[in-house]
């Protein structure tokens, strides 16, 4: 008889294990259906129920590149601040409603617009992600990967675009982008070929005044807007001997002797023209050789370093420009 109980206890058990492994298996199959969609962020997969189609960029290189997918956001942060500083072929819509800053979003105003996907950088609103969260489906990518990690930053936008473009169903087009970006390098690559210049070295700046001195955000060798540059055949010339997370080293003048011999190429607001209010009579900025031989290059204030394919394709064209002007 105990053997009876015991053998129907285990039958009974059988039945429980069978019965939760089949509802497990439902919750997954809700979870994951046929049409959602999996998306990698900095936190691991995340499940999309649909196509999102009210879509809010909080850091201008993702709103950059819903535009460069035919997608326009329904919200983005610091429009201003976006129209000002990244040139691109491709505008956003009087419709798009500023949604605060890219430090400080609006939540109100985001929860108003009822949308159904947002991108966000993570350190700059990871404190707010919860209450993002709340509001809609919310993928976080970080375009700053730490050196243990094994990808510079260029990887790491070209990643991210990808993901962006699955979440919204549009890999085909991403993947058009990105072919045409190439097909950009090489020829910038076969033109600067051409060029007879005194070095394909560069070093690529961000000048801005701090404290009444000028300043300098010296690009390092794992920076995306470097490795473009060396894309098309360029050779950078600055590192800063350490591994620089956000890809540059902030300097004064007297750092740029490490690099006067190369091409210097900068990005200055000419609403903070340094170089009229602060070096003109620079000793040490005078005698530089890139300066006394006439190799210093703006690329203009509203060329991105930060951004996306899009982004890219400007800082080239705009290299290619002032080189061949030269």
């Amino acid at each position: 008889m105990r053997k009876r109980i015991n053998c129907l206890g285990f039958g009974i058990l059988a039945l429980v294990l069978v019965a939760c492994d089949a509802t497990s298996e439902v919750d997954n199959a809700t979870e994951t259906s046929e049409d959602s969609i999996v998306v990698k962020d900095i936190y691991g997969e995340q499940v999309l129920d649909e196509i999102p189609e009210r879509v809010i960029a909080l850091e201008w290189l993702y709103a950059e590149n819903l535009l460069a997918l035919g997608i326009d956001p329904v919200g983005v942060a610091d429009i201003e601040g976006f129209e000002t500083w990244v040139d691109i072929d491709a505008e956003l819509s009087d419709e798009v409603v500023d949604v605060g800053l890219r430090t400080e979003p609006n939540l109100e105003v985001i929860a108003g617009l009822k949308p159904d996907l947002i991108i966000m950088l993570d350190n700059r609103t990871e404190s707010v992600l919860q209450e993002l969260q709340a509001i809609a489906p919310t993928l976080t990518y970080n375009p700053y990967p730490e050196e243990e990690e094994g990808i510079d930053q260029y990887e790491e936008m070209e990643d991210t675009f990808i993901e962006i473009a699955k979440a919204v169903d549009k890999v085909d087009e991403a993947e058009d982008v990105l072919k045409e970006l190439d097909t950009i390098y090489t020829e910038a690559n076969d033109t600067i070929d051409q060029l007879s210049l005194d070095t394909t070295e560069f070093t690529l700046a961000m000048g801005y005044t701090d404290n009444q001195a000028p300043v300098f955000r010296l690009s390092n060798p794992n920076a995306l807007a470097v490795k473009i540059l060396e894309n098309i055949g360029l050779t950078n010339a600055y590192d800063s001997g350490n591994f620089e997370s956000a890809g540059f080293a902030t300097v004064g003048v007297e750092e740029l002797t490490k690099i006067e011999e190369s091409n210097f190429m900068h990005i200055v607001q000419d609403s903070d023209n340094i170089f009229e209010e602060h070096l003109s009579d620079n000793a040490v900025w005078k005698d530089l050789t890139f300066v006394q031989k006439d190799n210093v290059f703006a690329l203009g204030g509203d060329t991105w370093p930060y951004g996306g394919p899009l982004a890219a394709k400007t800082l080239v064209e705009r290299t290619v420009a002032v080189l061949e002007e030269d």
